[in-house]
């Protein structure tokens, strides 16, 4: 089993990790696994994987054991530049929202186009293995179709991914959490992030 440190203390992100990763043979942990004093990372990168690479070897500087990071950035179609969250989607106008802070703030910008805006998450990873190597990826193949962000919220939350109670699948309509949808992309981003991870095995055989 390799161990391998997930740059992120969100547990909810952490557990969907080991999911998605299950059977690779990988020991995912998280930064409150191994350190009660976590280093900051400035997230001023322009790009999701911008991102994701300054937090892995920030990590793998700090802690000297194998590391990812992931990052992503949130697009939506007919919004204002200035309203755009890209790489910001926790962070507006320099303050980090809490879940239902996130959750009323979109509901807010969707109720101020129109109740409904159309986007998609362009994701990212980044694995720092050893001092001399690394690779990053980021690319349809662990990026999310497009949905729907609705101004009226689902009435229920999942710790650490607020986001979902405003989402709807772009072909149903449906909310996320009424049940898988046909046609749905998960399965195919699933595959792109086990592919990612089979490349990190093939650096630590």
């Amino acid at each position: 089993m390799k161990k391998i440190l997930y740059g992120t203390t969100n547990r909810a992100k952490i557990e969907h990790m080991r999911e998605m990763l299950h059977g690779l043979g990988i020991e995912i942990v998280g930064l409150n696994d191994i350190c009660k004093d976590i280093p900051k990372v400035i997230e001023d990168g322009g790009t999701p994987l911008e991102n994701a690479r300054k937090k892995a070897e920030r990590y793998f500087s700090e802690f000297g054991i194998p590391v990812f990071s992931c990052d992503s950035g949130l697009y939506l179609e007919g919004v204002k530049d200035d309203e755009q969250p890209g790489v910001n989607v926790r962070r507006v106008k320099g303050r980090e929202l809490s879940d239902e802070e996130m959750i009323e703030h979109y509901s807010d910008l969707a109720r101020r186009n129109g109740g409904e805006v159309v986007g998609w998450y362009e994701n990212a990873v980044y694995l720092k293995i050893d001092k001399d190597t690394s690779f990053g990826y980021q690319g349809p193949e662990i990026s999310s179709e497009k949905f729907i962000i609705s101004e009226k919220p689902f009435d229920k939350r999942v710790k650490g991914f607020p986001l979902d109670s405003l989402s709807k699948h772009f072909v149903t309509k449906r909310y996320f959490f009424e049940g898988p949808q046909q046609g749905d992309h998960k399965d195919e981003m699933v595959e792109g992030f086990r592919r990612v991870f089979r490349e990190y095995l093939k650096h630590t055989l």
